[in-house]
C-alpha cells in the first residue's frame, strides 16, 4: 500500500489534506500504517479514533483503521464525536493513543487527522516529522494482533464529564452556534445539562455548511450569531467549532469577545479560589495579562506560549498552569477545572459559571471592567516554507540589535523580547508587535497591539512592522492588513 499522500498535509501538529486532490483511501491506509508503526515505536499501540460530520469522514476513518490493524494496533472506534471527545475517551477507556479523523473548520473537501501518543498531548514537531517520514518514505511495519473495537454510547459519558459540578443556580440564555458541524449533536445537550436555557442556531448536521463554515473566528459566522442575540435577548452566544474544540464569543449587546480578552476575565475570576496560579498565554494574546492589577494582586504568574494546540498542551503542563490561553480560540483548563486539553463545551461552562457568579452583571459589563486594547487581526504576508523560519530568525535579530543599542520603536523603548514563537516586542506603554511564521501556511504571521487608540495600532503596523518586512525580499503580499 502507498496511494497518494501529498508531503504538504503533515503540519507542525496535525495533518489535513483536500481528499482525492492530496491524499486518497489507499494513502489513508498507508498513513494508518505508519501511525501504528510510530505507535509502537512510542510504546503507545493502543489509541482512540472518531470521526467528525462530512460525507466522506467516515471512510477516511475506516481506510485509516485498515492500516492501522495491519500495524498491529488495537483501535476503540467511538464513532461521531468531537475532537475533544476522543480525548477523553483516551483516559476514559484506558488508552494512550488517538487518532481524531476531523478538518475542523477547514471548507468542505478538506480531511485530516489529530494524534497523539500518550494524554494529554498530541503530536508536536518531532512526532508529525517522524510520521511524515514513515509515510513517505517507508520503513512501515506490518504487525499480527491488530483489531478494531467498536465503543457504542460513549457520547453520554463525556457529556457527564463536561457537565460535571454545580450547575447554574439561573437558567442563562444562551444562543449555541454550531454551524450546522457536528458540535451540532453534542453542544446543545451539554448545555441543557449544565442548566442554561439553550438557543439552537444552526445545530442540524449537514456537511454542506449551508451558511457559513462552523469557525467561530470567521466574521460571518460572528455576525450571525450577533444577529441572533440582539433578536432573542440572550445573555450571550456561543459559537462552535467543526470539532468542538473551539469556542467564540458573543456578549449580550452582539459584541464578539475574543478568546484572549474573554480567558483574562476568567483569569481575574479564578485567581479568587486560585490564588498564585499559573496562566499560559499564546503569544497572539493581548499584554493585558502582563498588567491587569487583579492577577497581581493574587500573585498569579503569567508565561508566553507557543501558538498552536500542541504546543499549548505542553506548555500547560511544563508550567504546572491553571489554563492556558490561545487567541484562535483554543483553550486548556487543567485540573481540577478540566484535564489538560483544549475543549470548547468546558470553556463554554466556566464563561457560563462565570456569568453566573456575577451578581446580575452582564458579560458586557464584565468586560467593561478590563483596560481598552486596539489589537489588530492577524495579519499575513506570503514567504515560502522554505524561508520563513529563516527570515523571522534574521527579524529578530534586527530586534535584538535594536534593544542592545537602546533603540526605539515609534518613540517607545523595548522593554522586553519574548522568542518563544518568533519575536514578540514589548514597548513603553504597553503596546507590542509579533512577528512569526506560521505553522501550516507559507505565510509570516503578524499582530500588534495599541493601549492608546486605533491610530496608534495601525501606525505601529503601517510605520514599524511593515516596512522592516519590506527590506527581506522574501516577504510578499499580505492578505489583509489594519
Amino acid at each position: 500500500m502507498t496511494g497518494l499522500i501529498a508531503p504538504t498535509g503533515f503540519r507542525e501538529y496535525d495533518a489535513r489534506w483536500v481528499l482525492d486532490t492530496d491524499l486518497d483511501l489507499e494513502g489513508v491506509e498507508t498513513l494508518g500504517l505508519a501511525l501504528a508503526t510510530l505507535l509502537y515505536e512510542l510504546d503507545s499501540p493502543r489509541l482512540v479514533t472518531g470521526h467528525d460530520y462530512r460525507s466522506y469522514s467516515e471512510d477516511v476513518k475506516a481506510a485509516l483503521i485498515r492500516g492501522l490493524v495491519a500495524g498491529g494496533a488495537e483501535v476503540r472506534d467511538i464513532g461521531l464525536c468531537l475532537t475533544p471527545m476522543a480525548y477523553f475517551a483516551r483516559e476514559a477507556l484506558g488508552v494512550p493513543g488517538v487518532a481524531m479523523v476531523t478538518a475542523s473548520h477547514n471548507e468542505n473537501g478538506w480531511t485530516g487527522v489529530k494524534m497523539g501518543a500518550h494524554p494529554p498531548f498530541t503530536f508536536g514537531p518531532e512526532e508529525m516529522a517522524r510520521l511524515k517520514a514513515l509515510s513517505l518514505e517507508g520503513g512501515r511495519i506490518e504487525r499480527p494482533g491488530g483489531r478494531r473495537i467498536a465503543v457504542e454510547g460513549f457520547a453520554n459519558r463525556y457529556l457527564a464529564e463536561v457537565a460535571s459540578g454545580p450547575k447554574l443556580s439561573r437558567p442563562i440564555r444562551v444562543v449555541a452556534a454550531c454551524g450546522n458541524g457536528t458540535a451540532g449533536a453534542f453542544v446543545p445537550e451539554a448545555l441543557r445539562r449544565m442548566g442554561a436555557e439553550v438557543i439552537e442556531m444552526d445545530t442540524d448536521l449537514d456537511w454542506t455548511f449551508p451558511r457559513y463554515n462552523p469557525n467561530p473566528e470567521d466574521r460571518v459566522m460572528l455576525d450571525a450569531m450577533a444577529d441572533r442575540v440582539r433578536e432573542t435577548g440572550a445573555d450571550l452566544a456561543l459559537g462552535f467549532d467543526g470539532d468542538g474544540d473551539r469556542c467564540g464569543v458573543v456578549d449580550d449587546r452582539g459584541h464578539e469577545i475574543f478568546a484572549d480578552r474573554m480567558g483574562l476575565m476568567l483569569a481575574r475570576d479564578l485567581v479568587a479560589d486560585h490564588p498564585g496560579a499559573t496562566f499560559v498565554v499564546d503569544v497572539k494574546s493581548t499584554g493585558l495579562y502582563r498588567t491587569d492589577p487583579v492577577l497581581a494582586a493574587a500573585s498569579a504568574r503569567v508565561v508566553y506560549g507557543m501558538t498552536g494546540h500542541s504546543h499549548m498542551k505542553r506548555a500547560v503542563a511544563a508550567e504546572g498552569a491553571l489554563v492556558g490561553f490561545e487567541k484562535s480560540g483554543h483553550v486548556f483548563f487543567a485540573p481540577p477545572l478540566g484535564r489538560g486539553y483544549d475543549d470548547a463545551l468546558v470553556f463554554a461552562r466556566e464563561i457560563l459559571r462565570l456569568l453566573d457568579r456575577a451578581g446580575g452583571r452582564r458579560l458586557s459589563e464584565l468586560e467593561a471592567e478590563l483596560p481598552p486594547a486596539f489589537t489588530s487581526l492577524t495579519m499575513n504576508a506570503h514567504c515560502p516554507d522554505t524561508e520563513k523560519y529563516a527570515v523571522v530568525e534574521r527579524i529578530a535579530g534586527e530586534y535584538r540589535a535594536l534593544a542592545g543599542a537602546g533603540g526605539i520603536v515609534l518613540g517607545r523603548g523595548i522593554l522586553d523580547l519574548v522568542t518563544v514563537n518568533g519575536i514578540r516586542v514589548e514597548l513603553e506603554g504597553g503596546a507590542w508587535l509579533l512577528v512569526r511564521a506560521s505553522s501550516n501556511k507559507p505565510e509570516l504571521v503578524v499582530v500588534v497591539e495599541s493601549l492608546d487608540s486605533v491610530d496608534d495600532m495601525r501606525a505601529l503596523f503601517h510605520d514599524a512592522v511593515k516596512p522592516r518586512l519590506a527590506a527581506h525580499p522574501e516577504v510578499g503580499g499580505w492578505n489583509q492588513e489594519v
